[in-house]
């Protein structure tokens, strides 16, 4: 094993399983919630909270892996006037956010930190601009009593690549960024350094 991404993610497993790659994956177990909570008591953006949270999850796993490079991800929701969202818990919790979030703007930050030997090595940030559509009660309601089971994993409570298209009247960045990876610079990244075919 050389390459291995700390993640239960689907949507990012099957990013790198789509470009052709090899690797195994398994779940980081990093406190997400406390870990963002102290970066935002600090003052921390969205961006660099990103970041931390990406580059946390790569060194937990590579600093008892020796050899392996480690890819950790993660993304965060701002919207305009400053507020972040996170993984809602409850459905109620995602009908909640939706509201928020309809008729409005805002900006997703995917992060990618590669380690190796428990240190980052490499890493990029992508960001995206998504405009999201005025939503009814109705369709936001039955929108998430028929994808709670998936939209739970993810902030924003969307999966664009699914019926979470539905929700955007326009986007601005790379598809990979809004699943949840800045893949090109990646991709260009491990086939610079002899881990992807290039």
């Amino acid at each position: 094993m050389t390459l291995l991404l700390a993640s239960q993610s689907s949507g990012r497993a099957a990013m790198l399983r789509a470009a052709g790659l090899e690797f195994e994956t398994t779940a980081a177990h990093v406190d997400e919630e406390s870990l963002t909570a102290s970066l935002a008591a600090e003052g921390q953006s969205a961006r660099n909270i990103a970041d931390a949270l990406a580059e946390a999850k790569a060194i937990k796993i590579s600093s008892r892996l020796p050899g392996v490079t480690v890819i950790g991800a993660d993304s965060t929701l701002a919207l305009d006037d400053g507020e972040m969202l996170t993984k809602p818990e409850t459905p109620e919790e995602a009908v909640a956010q939706l509201a928020r979030m309809a008729g409005q703007r805002h900006r997703l930050f995917s992060a990618v930190v590669a380690a190796r030997d428990g240190a980052p090595i490499w890493r990029a940030i992508g960001e995206a601009k998504l405009w999201m559509r005025p939503l009814s009660d109705t369709f936001i309601a039955d929108y998430v009593a028929r994808h709670w089971d998936s939209i739970r994993w993810t902030v924003g409570c969307y999966e664009i690549e699914g019926a979470g298209v539905q929700l955007f009247e326009r986007v601005e960045g790379d598809p990979w960024t809004i699943i949840g990876m800045p893949m090109m610079p990646l991709l260009n990244w491990l086939r610079a350094t002899g881990l992807a075919p290039a």
